[in-house]
């Protein structure tokens, strides 16, 4: 498997939703843990997952040309997760 470091560049929408609460999840315990214990690369871990929540894009993804969007998900909300607000 090839990774492609030009496409990885590249925001789309490639966090599905399921993805997206399993990272705020470990990223909110990987933040909090790292607190108690003063560890700052835990600290980091943490926020990269909660910020690639936030987005539903990771580079990493976009480099392997994976996504983990189901393809029945609503994506109206564009890559910023928006949609979630009032209706």
């Amino acid at each position: 498997m090839a990774f492609d470091y030009k496409r990885m560049m590249q925001r789309e929408l490639n966090v599905g939703l399921k993805d997206q609460k399993i990272r705020y999840a470990a990223g909110c315990t990987a933040i909090l843990i790292s607190v108690f214990l003063g560890n700052i690369p835990l600290l980091l871990l943490g926020a990269v997952l909660v910020v690639t929540a936030r987005l539903r894009w990771c580079p990493v993804y976009s480099g392997m040309t994976r996504s983990t969007v189901d393809p029945n998900e609503d994506t109206s909300g564009g890559c910023c997760g928006g949609g979630h607000g009032a209706h």
